[in-house]
């Protein structure tokens, strides 16, 4: 337990207890607001094609804005970024460049080089690098090289393109600062890595949210010249909400001033009310052309424009201060680098805590983990009525949208600032990576977690029915159920830094929890037998067919990972309504409810229940998925994936402690255990001595040592870095006939080799970090019953023998392999490029990858995905739970 806060955990609790706003503002600007679905007005759902890359710069976006290393209000409303012009490129370089999902070979790609190298849960201290190339940006030879290669080609990456050769490049590290709560001081410096002297031009840009186009906000916007001198500049910036602000930087060679307002002209064809569009400085910069901005000192889009010669191996940093207060002349040199120190140091003291005596290389992997998770915080808007149906004074959608993607969720209505998964491949909210952010996420700012659990379960983002929406592509696909173990997660590592439990919060999530519960147990059990479907279950492409929508012979799905995770949920809930109990004895009833579905969900799967043969396959020694056809036909789907490894993970000890204080829940829970006995209904699922701990597991032990022998086989499931998400005996393809139908799955250790979800993800053999840290969990929770009675062969097949915490010890140690410099210095993650990455300026860098190579570590996928790869900050620090 921690009593003594510091200075960054100080300004955590005046925020919460609403004495200061501290994260009023914070890196909310998203890296890709085009291609998004809320941006796409097209009859049938062409979001990549219908706002492209190409007019995001001359086009007006609904519902947010985007931007290099940006910050922003909470709302969006007035927005700071970076925009770069290498003297070469046909555009400024204002947003960050990448591949539609139709382009690439693997899908939409970011196409960039940028990492998050720190930041304080605050946003007191943040620190971007975004590497600049000196020659033209490549935009074409990276579509048209990625066009000509296939499913089975790697991916064409900024690396490979030449680009970097000689480092010639720039380093531009954007760093922010807060003097307080609405005095933020932003610094760019702008290094130069190549051999000779190079020439750059840096805007530090500030933008505001156009809203008044849609009639959403009346009122002035208006940024404007005000008096400078020979070394400083200012503007005033009002906003009809937020007031007035001071934007404050040192004398540019030109002040740029244009309005946030779409090139109807370039885009449409449509004459144009006024010049001064959204991209009059593209115009103005690369074409040495400042007469239309020279004309102006007023607008809604400004920037300072420094053009600068820099020196091969030397910097330039440029300062710059948005604050309520008109600073003085002195603002930029008096104590502008000692804040900066200050806020330095004092994000030092905070991450303090978690170091434990790892070497440096750990303790940098755990701080570029956690400064993606807290970067990746984004503004998210979207109100599902109003983007059907339109916006006053803008032209009608199309009537097909009426009638196409998520119109049922009319009543979904989000402005937030959410965890996203990564804030350029996917710059919406998926609900259950959400859930995953949220442990490392309680590892900074508990109350943050929390709230972010609690938001997605607020009837302006659940469903009437109970359902929650899944992410923006899709609300109404289902996502696995893991709220509630996240919120259990949460309230855990809240408890332990703080000595006291947040009750509260529990309560109110179970409230919501149980909705999304009956909403389960009412739609997705097709027989009413407790064998749950549920489709692809954000496993994407697992299985022979798409399991939500290709269900062949007009059969329906019995999914052992489906069931596996209402089992898991019905723990969690049980785990949540213990606890709430011991503290109001009222909820010793949902203890009851819980732990009843928690048996007879295991018991159906297990092939207990009447009329159901059950998911596993004893000669196997597997649980799968079983296909019914309507002639009530029992086909069971014989791959052996991550399906049926998820039965592990349901898993949980009742402390005899707990049970001791909870008499009635006891006492119910040995009536229904002897009633079952006495109906021959065994509850093979529980490990029970009257008096001692109880263990209940969706798998029997019998089973589940056959499972880990599967778990733990190096020539099926483990792999020198994880776990993989299918048996690599698929090597030999399974095949499977039905209505003289062909369909097969083969272990894919990388990229995805099929279309199935469009084949961006690949559920097929790579190591996947959530599911991965779920087993290391599950693993402890058997010993903390079993202890070193139950030891296992470890890898399976050897000699040696290790109880289950030692097991999930060495897998959370081949998790961190990944990213660890091997002897050889190379990080596993970064193999396609080891010689950069053993360059002094690269090194250190370190990329938080979707998922990984099953055989060899590399990262794959979308290279920012700190989201729910960031647990690899808890698994480096797993006494926090």
């Amino acid at each position: 337990m921690n009593t003594k806060k510091n200075t960054e955990e100080i300004r955590l609790k005046e925020h919460y207890d609403k004495k200061k706003k501290w994260l009023e503002w914070g890196p909310y600007l998203s890296e890709r607001q085009w291609g998004t679905v809320r941006e796409d007005y097209s009859p049938n759902g062409a979001a990549w094609d219908y706002f492209p890359h190409d007019h995001a710069r001359s086009r007006v976006y609904r519902w947010g804005e985007d931007g290099i290393a940006g910050f922003s209000d909470r709302h969006c409303a007035i927005n700071l970024s970076v925009a770069l012009w290498n003297g070469k490129d046909p555009i400024l370089k204002e947003r960050l460049f990448g591949l539609t999902g139709p382009e690439g070979n693997h899908a939409e790609d970011v196409k960039e080089l940028y990492y998050y190298l720190d930041a304080s849960p605050t946003h007191s201290y943040m620190k971007h690098l975004y590497k600049y190339p000196q020659a033209a940006f490549p935009y074409k030879d990276l579509v048209d090289t990625n066009a000509r290669r296939n499913k089975n080609d790697l991916e064409y990456e900024i690396l490979d393109t030449g680009v970097f050769n000689e480092n010639r490049y720039f380093d531009v590290f954007t760093e922010y600062a807060k003097a307080d709560e609405e005095d933020i001081l932003m610094r760019i410096s702008v290094h130069n890595r190549g051999p000779e002297t190079s020439e750059i031009s840096v805007m530090p840009t500030i933008l505001m949210r156009n809203l008044w186009s849609f009639g959403k906000m009346r009122g002035e916007h208006s940024i404007t010249k005000l008096k400078s001198t020979e070394k400083y500049g200012s503007v005033l910036v009002k906003h009809p909400k937020l007031g007035e602000y001071y934007l404050h930087f040192e004398q540019p060679q030109k002040w740029l001033f244009t309005e946030n307002e779409t090139n109807q002209e370039k885009l449409f064809g449509v004459k144009n009310n006024s010049p001064y569009v959204k991209d009059l400085f593209h115009d103005a910069v690369t074409k040495n052309d400042f007469e239309l901005t020279d004309a102006v000192d007023k607008g809604t889009k400004f920037a300072p424009l420094y053009q600068v010669n820099i020196p091969a191996g030397e910097s330039k940093t440029f300062k710059i201060r948005l604050s309520k207060n008109k600073q003085s002349a002195t603002s930029l040199t008096t104590d502008f680098d000692s804040i900066f120190n200050d806020r330095i140091r004092e994000t030092d003291e905070f991450y303090a805590q978690f170091k434990r005596g790892e070497s440096e290389d750990t303790t940098n992997i755990q701080r570029q983990a956690f400064a993606g998770m807290l970067w990746t915080k984004q503004y998210y808007n979207i109100d599902v009525h109003t983007w059907l149906h339109g916006d006053k004074n803008q032209p009608t959608p199309p009537k097909e949208r009426l009638h196409g993607r998520n119109n049922e969720w009319k009543t979904l209505n989000n402005e937030d600032i959410i965890s996203m998964p990564d804030k350029w491949e996917y710059p919406w909210y998926a609900v259950w990576d959400l859930a995953f952010h949220c442990v490392p996420l309680a590892m900074l700012d508990a109350e943050f977690a929390k709230n972010q659990l609690l938001l997605i379960l607020k009837e302006w983002y659940m469903a009437p029915s109970g359902q929650m929406p899944a992410y923006e592509w899709a609300f109404s696909d289902v996502n696995p159920p893991v709220h509630a173990w996240a919120a259990f997660q949460v309230y855990e590592i809240d408890k332990k830094k703080t000595g006291k439990g947040d009750i509260d919060f529990l309560k109110k999530i179970f409230t919501k929890l149980s909705l999304n519960f009956t909403w389960w147990v009412n739609r997705k059990d097709f027989d009413q037998n407790n064998v749950f479907e549920g489709g692809f279950l954000g496993l994407d492409n697992i299985g022979v067919f798409d399991r939500s929508n290709q269900i062949p012979g007009n059969g329906h799905l019995e999914q052992a990972d489906g069931t596996a995770w209402m089992a898991m949920f019905s723990l969690n809930m049980l785990q949540i309504s213990i606890e709430i109990a011991l503290h109001d004895q009222s909820f010793e009833d949902m203890c009851t409810k819980f732990f009843e579905h928690f048996v007879h969900i295991a018991s159906s799967l297990n092939g207990i229940g009447d009329n159901w043969k059950g998911s596993w396959d004893e000669d196997q020694g597997f649980f799968y998925d079983v296909l019914i056809l309507p002639n009530n036909d029992y086909i069971p789907i014989k791959v052996r994936s991550l399906v049926g490894l998820m039965t592990l993970n349901s898993v949980l000890v009742l402390e005899k402690e707990k049970l001791a204080k909870l008499k009635d829940f006891t006492r119910r829970l040995e009536w229904f255990r002897n009633y079952r006995k006495n109906n021959n209904q065994t509850l093979v699922v529980e490990e029970y001595t009257k008096g001692e701990d109880i263990l209940l597991s969706m798998v029997p032990r019998a089973r589940m040592e056959r499972l880990l022998s599967a778990l733990l086989n190096e020539n099926e499931f483990l792999s020198d870095y994880g776990i993989r998400a299918l048996s690599k005996i698929h090597q030999n393809p399974y095949h499977l006939v039905i209505d003289g139908k062909e369909f097969s799955v083969k272990y894919d250790p990388a990229e995805s080799s099929t279309y199935l979800f469009g084949g961006n993800s690949n559920w097929r053999g790579p190591i996947w970090m959530p599911m991965n840290f779920l087993f290391v969990q599950s693993l402890l929770e058997y010993h903390k019953y079993y202890g070193d009675t139950f030891t296992v062969c470890y890898p399976h097949g050897s000699d040696t023998k290790k109880n289950l915490k030692q097991v999930s010890d060495l897998i959370n140690n081949r998790l961190l392999n990944m990213f660890k410099k091997d002897k050889d210095g190379n990080r596993p993650i970064h193999q396609l490029h080891q010689e950069w990455y053993k360059d002094e300026h690269f090194k250190d860098l370190v990329l938080f990858y979707e998922y990984f190579h099953g055989d060899n570590g590399r990262g794959v996928g979308a290279n920012h995905q700190t989201g729910w790869t960031g647990c690899i900050a808890t698994l480096i620090d797993n006494s926090c739970w």
